[in-house]
């Protein structure tokens, strides 16, 4: 018997059962959405990490006042909390007269929450925080309208403001903000930038932000201290002395705040690869225990579809009898039976990669950008395949090896 002949049998088979071959399929077709939906968001996830990432630019880093380590456990963050000193603008200028290797630095103030008005319309939790006119350059920042502050703007602590976009839609409706009023703890702010639209992660949304100039907001919010105190920026020369860039920051900051060979940094320094692999960290086990439970969802289906297959078998022992009385061989009737299971598979991973795209398009909507790649769809149609066969092997040996004389007897 040839391949065309033993798939257009397997077919036929599945046809003439349809509720049966489709509740088959039921199985193949969670576990395989499942899977896919799952490995879609994780990749969509990383992809997203990545990108972030690069928008920030590969060769950046920051310089801020605890590192990873310090908040391994309590122990670490109350020593780190005493050990580690706020960030000044003395070091900041340290750093900046003396590298080599670093391209540009500059330093930022961590956000506040605050209420933001104009003409009787008011934005709450708006989040604000203070900048040098340098960052802009150093995060590569998408600038729809307008412009960034400028050093002089800095220096004189001037009322002007770079916005997000939502905070430019919501204040300013008639599409006007750009040169715009708005009002902060009743204090007036010129708007002279607008950010391109982000849009939200994870359903917080990252265009409801104010930036001012650092001087402007330390003056205006209570000083650059606590929850205002700044961090540094930086990016080094090229991709090939990055590492050394961020040495050379880091021996920097040791030489001025006078730690001896063997005391431990008393500032953190995160980079790109740092907050990949610390994501990784935390997002790799969670990923494999996640990626399990669909998994099972594809056992079960295995499972099912060998059930079923047993059911098969013992159906249609008189055809199978009659089938080798005609001369059919026993890899016959094998190969027959795994077609059948395989091809049931094959169908339920086919619909199932259907399902999870859409699924995935719709998180894309509403939550962030899902991704499928191209090797794991060609993987999940290997493993619905592979799945079947080993689902079916068995079946199929216990068909092949029906005596025909005992299988016509069968009712």
């Amino acid at each position: 018997m040839n391949f065309s002949e033993t798939l257009k049998l397997a077919f036929s088979a599945i046809w003439s059962h349809k509720l049966r071959s489709f509740l088959t399929l039921l199985g193949m077709i969670i576990g395989v959405t499942a899977f896919m939906l799952v490995l879609s968001l994780l990749q969509g996830f990383s992809s997203y990490v990545d990108e972030k990432i690069a928008k920030i630019g590969s060769n950046a880093f920051t310089i801020r006042r605890f590192s990873f380590d310090d908040f391994k456990d309590t122990d670490s963050i109350a020593s780190a909390q005493r050990r580690n000193k706020e960030l000044t603008f003395e070091e900041l200028d340290f750093i900046r007269e003396r590298a080599q290797l670093i391209d540009k630095i500059g330093a930022k103030a961590n956000a506040n929450s605050r209420e933001v008005k104009r003409n009787g319309e008011t934005l709450r939790d708006v989040r604000i925080d203070g900048a040098e006119p340098v960052i802009a350059d150093i995060e590569k920042l998408d600038i729809e309208q307008g412009r960034y502050f400028t050093q002089t703007e800095n220096n004189n602590s001037m009322r002007v403001c770079y916005v997000g976009m939502d905070v430019a839609n919501k204040l300013f409706p008639q599409g006007d903000a750009l040169g715009g009023e708005i009002t902060i703890q009743g204090i007036p702010y010129r708007i002279i930038g607008i950010q391109a639209a982000k849009g939200t992660v994870f359903g917080q949304p990252q265009d409801n932000f104010i930036q001012l100039p650092i001087k402007t907001y330390g003056a205006n919010f209570g000083g650059l201290r606590g929850g205002r105190a700044i961090y540094f920026e930086a990016s080094a020369k090229s991709d090939k002395s990055y590492n050394d860039a961020v040495e050379e920051a880091r021996t920097l900051m040791r030489i001025k705040r006078r730690l001896s060979f063997n005391e431990k940094d008393n500032f953190g320094i995160l980079t790109p690869d740092a907050i990949s692999k610390l994501i990784g960290g935390i997002t790799g086990p969670i990923a494999t225990v996640i990626l399990v439970v669909p998994a099972i969802a594809l056992l079960v289906g295995a499972i099912v579809v060998m059930n079923i297959m047993l059911v098969a078998v013992t159906e249609r022992t008189k055809e199978i009898g009659i089938r080798k009385s005609l001369g059919a061989r026993q890899v016959d009737i094998l190969r027959q039976f795994l077609f059948e299971a395989a091809t049931l598979a094959l169908i339920g991973g086919i619909i199932g990669l259907i399902l999870a795209e859409i699924l995935g398009i719709i998180v894309t909507a509403f939550v962030f950008q899902t991704k499928i790649p191209i090797w794991a769809i060609f993987l999940a149609i290997g493993v619905s395949g592979g799945v079947g066969i080993l689902a079916g092997l068995f079946p199929a040996w216990k068909a092949a090896r029906l005596d025909p004389i005992e299988a016509l007897r069968a009712d």
